[in-house]
């Protein structure tokens, strides 16, 4: 069995992949920095492969696919992403476009690519991303909830669609809340709730994937959150919105 892990040099990516190694998963680990999935690779006792490339190149997603398409994979975790904090009229345009083509670009072409492979032997495994995030608009934060739901919304529709033909294969979103990893200091802001652990998160992950559960939540107050949005006003949810992103700023 083999999985391969997007953004998988640090938080919920390393995590998940240990937690994979110990379930007896040869893995293929990709990320920019090289030094880090080799210091993964050496803590590992499975087989693993490294593999550096910036996914927000479209190339480098296709690079990737040719790369490993013959080694029949039968997981898919796509976690690369990141943040950008600010007003939109002063974030800066080109760290957002590099943010929509690693969150929302480089997740659709894999996704397409591999699971056209896994729906001809009719097996495999494609886990998103997501976020919290994608369950909302987020003022402060507008393109990176905007990235997030266009994953989550992806990934519910090829749900349908492979629901409704009967397929075995499963693709599922994960939309964890804040998570205790290097996030935050990327994107210059300190979180209004509590972070969960992130091999908490890791091992509850992927769990609930081999349970082929297609909308993973973690945590209680995530769980309660997501019922809170539904029932909200929208212009009161915006506001409120609002002020827990302008508390965010570090």
């Amino acid at each position: 069995m083999k999985a391969l892990i997007t953004g998988a040099s640090s938080g919920i990516g390393r995590d998940i992949a240990r937690v994979l190694s110990t379930k007896g998963y040869e893995l293929i680990l990709v990320a920019r920095r090289l030094d880090r999935l080799e210091d993964l690779k050496n803590e590992l006792s499975c087989d693993v492969q490294t593999v550096s490339l910036d996914l927000a190149q479209e190339e480098s997603c296709f690079r990737l696919y040719n790369l490993v398409k013959d080694q029949e994979i039968d997981i898919l975790i796509n976690n690369a992403g990141f943040a950008v904090y600010g007003d939109f009229d002063q974030t800066d345009l080109g760290k957002e476009l590099e943010l929509i083509n690693t969150n929302i670009k480089a997740v659709h072409i894999l996704t397409k690519l591999f699971l056209q492979d896994f729906k001809q032997r009719d097996r495999g495994y494609i886990l998103n991303v997501a976020s919290s995030a994608a369950f909302l608009p987020g003022p402060l934060m507008a393109a990176y909830y905007a990235s997030k739901a266009y994953v989550l919304r992806l990934t519910e529709a090829v749900h349908e669609e492979l629901r409704k033909t009967n397929s075995k294969v499963y693709v599922g979103a994960l939309c964890p809340g804040p998570v205790h990893t290097e996030f935050a200091k990327v994107a210059s802001i300190k979180f209004g709730v509590k972070a969960l652990n992130s091999p908490h998160v890791a091992r509850y992950t992927v769990d609930q994937m081999l349970k082929h559960k297609h909308l993973i939540i973690p945590g209680v107050v995530m769980k309660a959150a997501f019922i809170f949005t539904k029932i909200m006003p929208h212009k009161i949810l915006l506001s409120f919105l609002y002020k827990i992103q302008k508390e965010k700023f570090v």
